[in-house]
């Protein structure tokens, strides 16, 4: 259980201060008729080393005998037998571990960070991972169960599955100096050992995804299958919140294990043959988010010396080092779709990468992309609020309409409301038409903070990591739809939601009025979802209401209500303009609804 401490004393004090300057600077003036409405641094290397550890256990008795052995594998009976050895490759990002056994990569430890428990962030290791590639040479082979032989040189890791010294499967690991691994399988002599009528291979690829992030909702919610077509290079997925599993028959570029934060890029470089199987599983009470799986089918030409060529990419989901590789690996960090994407990928990253360049803690950078976002949106926000300024003064008379024809014509009523109106030349969307430029804002926002690296494990008042929830205490115990904590910032920003419904709610006329308590209840739902939610989301929607909170005050005392009084009056005594063609409709149906209710009551 959490204790205290001066930062979450902060933010009490901060929810204290919003009641106190709400109340004394919007509520005590207005009479009831009139209340208001409303980059990461990257790390050079000079070169790339590769080291060589062997690690030997005893070699287990076994009862299998050479005949044996010689049935179930023909030429590489051989290499059914040997000691467990270990290869490590590395540069200044990774380090990954090869084992003889299956000559496949076992571990793969980014050095440049660490797991929610200050732990090594290795993406799998051996238990929870396979790489196993299937063929025939009228036995049936799987790597997977065979020893390699091993060699090495300057920055290459050669893993050789050997029938004898002229025939062989060899698996070529090249480091370079960045998160990625050159891989390339090469088939020597194995032309005639290789049945004719075989003209691909299988190739299993399967990894279990470790709890990297404190939430492992949050990180459950990133974590699964994406992948690019050759033929268009579109991207696509499985489905990430539940078991999914697809046939793709249709070349591959390549195919990616993600997870919420990190991912692991297999990519052929003349793309995966057809077709790709590929599976998405949860796992279940397990230290494991997903299971995911993925088999290959490899071309095979019967050449005397034939080369498959892939990578490895293993690393972070940073957007930008995603895209320099200029092959849509950017995708897999889930800025949005359509519009929304467009906002993150051209306002919002350039100016929190522009901002994170001053060195300046997460939390300040949030409040400054906050206090851009919200000047740059100030034009909106005040035509928004001029309109409802409008709709406030010519609300005692709405009121009337509504109180002298109530319960007895509501077609008329509404009539009369439109009338009154156009005769004022109020548009009564005039209020809604400029917030609309602000929801794809909204919406980028939401989808931004969860998919941003930059905030993993970074600090700010009482949260330990923007990234994930913040907890000012821990319940002991798990509360349905809202968890086992109590975030403050979520609190903070549900108090200012309210608020500002407040704020604006006064205005509602007829049905509008009627719904009121879902304008109430939708923050209280939010309150609910957004606790176990990234705290810097939470932060940044209590920083937006705050600014709209002072925006607001200022344009008060900006926005002469009897001035605008007197030209609503004005424009009252001009002649009425002619129904737009929408008033018509609109009015057409009214009276349609109308007689189909007076025909049910009969």
């Amino acid at each position: 259980m959490k204790k205290y401490d001066k930062n979450s004393l902060i933010g009490f004090v901060l929810m204290a201060v919003i009641l106190i300057v709400f109340n004394t600077f919007f509520f005590p003036e207005i009479p009831k008729e009139q209340e208001p409405i409303t980059t990461s641094t990257e790390n050079v290397i000079t070169e790339a080393q590769l080291t060589r550890t062997t690690v030997s256990t005893p070699e287990e008795s076994n009862s299998i005998t050479s005949d044996e052995l010689k049935i179930k594998y023909g030429v590489f009976a051989s290499a059914a037998n040997g000691k467990d050895e270990f290869q490590v490759i590395e540069n200044d990002k990774l380090k990954i571990t090869v084992a003889n056994k299956g000559g496949r990569i076992i571990s793969v430890i980014l050095k440049e960070y660490q797991t929610f428990d200050s732990l090594a962030l290795d993406l799998f290791d051996a238990d929870s991972s396979r790489f196993n590639l299937q063929f025939t040479t009228g036995h049936n082979i799987n790597t997977s169960d065979l020893y390699f032989v091993a060699e090495q040189s300057s920055n290459t890791l050669s893993m050789k599955l050997k029938a004898d010294n002229s025939r062989y499967v060899e698996y070529l690991y090249t480091i370079t100096d960045d998160y990625l691994i050159d891989f390339d399988i090469k088939f020597i002599g194995m032309e005639d050992l290789i049945p004719s009528g075989i003209n691909y291979m299988n190739l299993e690829w399967q990894m279990k995804t470790p709890q990297t992030e404190k939430s492992k909702t949050n990180q459950d919610m990133y974590t699964g299958i994406q992948y690019q077509y050759s033929a268009d290079n579109e991207g696509d997925y499985l489905s990430f919140t539940s078991t999914d599993e697809d046939k793709i028959n249709a070349r591959l570029n390549w195919v990616a294990f993600k997870q919420q934060f990190f991912s692991a890029i297999f990519i052929a470089k003349d793309g995966f043959g057809k077709p790709t199987f590929l599976t998405s599983t949860k796992s279940e009470g397990s230290k494991f988010i997903k299971d995911l799986a993925a088999k290959f089918e490899l071309p095979y030409q019967h050449k005397v010396d034939e080369q498959l060529s892939f990578q490895f990419y293993f690393g972070p989901n940073h957007y930008k080092t995603l895209k320099a590789y200029n092959s849509g690996f950017e995708e897999l960090v889930p800025l949005g779709w359509g519009m929304f994407g467009w906002v993150n990928q051209y306002i919002i990253i350039p100016i929190f990468d522009g901002l994170s360049k001053f060195g300046f803690n997460y939390g300040i950078i949030i409040l400054l992309l906050t206090l851009i976002i919200k000047i740059g949106l100030a034009p909106f926000t005040y035509k928004a609020f001029l309109s409802q300024a409008k709709m406030k003064v010519l609300k005692p008379e709405i009121d009337k309409i509504n109180e002298k024809l109530k319960g007895k014509d509501p077609m008329k009523a509404q009539q009369e409301t439109m009338g009154l109106y156009r005769k004022a030349g109020v548009n009564p969307m005039g209020g809604c038409l400029p917030m609309l430029f602000q929801f794809p804002i909204l919406i980028a926002m939401f989808r931004f903070f969860p998919a941003s690296i930059e905030l993993r494990q970074e600090s700010f008042l009482w949260a330990d990591d923007l990234s994930s929830y913040d907890s000012i205490y821990d319940l002991g115990f798990n509360i349905p739809f809202y968890g086992d904590h109590i975030s403050l910032f979520t609190l903070l920003m549900t108090v200012s939601t309210l608020l500002y419904t407040s704020m604006n709610s006064s205005m509602a006329t007829g049905q509008m009025a009627q719904m009121k308590w879902m304008m109430y209840l939708m923050p209280i739902m939010f309150l609910g979802f957004f606790n176990n939610y990234a705290a810097g989301l939470s932060y940044y929607y209590f920083l937006a209401n705050m600014f709209t909170f002072t925006q607001q005050y200022f344009m008060k005392r900006f926005i002469d209500e009897d001035k605008i009084f007197a030209q609503l009056e004005a424009n009252k005594k001009k002649p009425t303009k002619p129904k737009s063609k929408f008033q018509k409709k609109l009015e057409e149906m009214q009276k349609n609804q109308e007689q189909l209710k007076s025909k049910k009551k009969k």
